[in-house]
């Protein structure tokens, strides 16, 4: 599907305190009401927004299905600002138990539209994501009423294929929430830049930004890369904040109508390598 209209898309980067919901959804609505004076299309919200990133914390801020508090904030944000929400994630109990990293999507309508199990979970120098939470099993691309967007969570970018597969079944703007942190700060703008030239596509990265606790701070540094990896900006990596900025798709099939890269795939990658 091509789209021939621009999008505008609202990044909220903030920094969420642990065992403190409340004061997160808060913070949440007053940077918005204090920054966002325009009507938008998408608002994005970064991964664990309402809870911080502590995996030992994620049993006691755990929340059963998509009628708990989180989801009902973020059902709010998307009818008071008329706007998609791609509601960051939180940690969710699904049917049978297990704790998942999951991303919630509601339409204009605040009516839940989709959501987004995180298939990669970060458990290495000193993090556990995987002693408490399941990995999900399946990508997702989610059709809003602007565009396709191919959804995923802060590790998932570590991973092309997921950016690829996403791209080749029918994402028009590939988007990654994280809670990352700024020690491999550098990390995220290079792999944000790199998804969208190999993808030739406009990608949305991000992630929270300032203390998480114990002197280990988040990244900031959001930022909009176009099809070419040139971004559009990138937010303060101190500072929380509010960036609204319009993408036009047009450039981006522009760049693929004259350069054929997806096109361009082999069909021999599948077979064995010879040595």
């Amino acid at each position: 599907m091509k789209l021939n209209h621009k999008i505008k898309f609202t990044l909220v980067q903030n920094n969420a305190k642990i065992y403190n919901k409340n004061y997160n959804f808060q913070n949440i609505k007053n940077l918005l009401s204090q920054n966002l004076n325009e009507q938008t299309d998408i608002i994005i919200l970064p991964e664990l927004f309402a809870v911080g990133w502590d995996c030992d914390t994620f049993n006691e801020q755990k929340e059963v299905g998509f009628q708990d508090e989180t989801c009902l904030f973020l059902k709010e944000i998307a009818k008071e600002y008329h706007a998609n929400v791609v509601g960051g994630s939180f940690v969710r109990v699904d049917e049978d138990g297990y704790l998942k990293n999951t991303m919630p999507v509601f339409n204009r309508n605040g009516e839940l539209i989709d959501y987004y199990d995180k298939m990669h979970l970060y458990s290495y120098l000193g993090d556990k994501e995987n002693k408490y939470i399941k990995n999900g099993d399946f990508l997702k691309l989610i059709k809003l009423d602007v565009c396709n967007i191919g959804v995923s969570i802060c590790y998932d970018i570590r991973f092309p294929e997921v950016f690829r597969k996403l791209t080749l079944s029918g994402a028009q703007v590939l988007i990654n929430v994280a809670a990352w942190p700024r020690s491999r700060k550098e990390h995220y703008t290079i792999l944000s830049k790199a998804r969208a030239i190999e993808n030739q596509s406009y990608f949305v990265g991000l992630t929270q930004v300032g203390l998480i606790k114990n002197g280990i701070y988040n990244s900031g540094n959001s930022l909009i890369c176009d099809p070419f990896g040139y971004s559009l900006f990138e937010m303060s990596d101190e500072n929380e904040g509010v960036k609204t900025c319009e993408i036009n798709l047009e450039k981006q099939y522009d760049l693929r109508n004259e350069v054929k890269t997806l096109s361009d795939i082999n069909d021999i990658y599948n077979v064995k390598i010879k040595y």
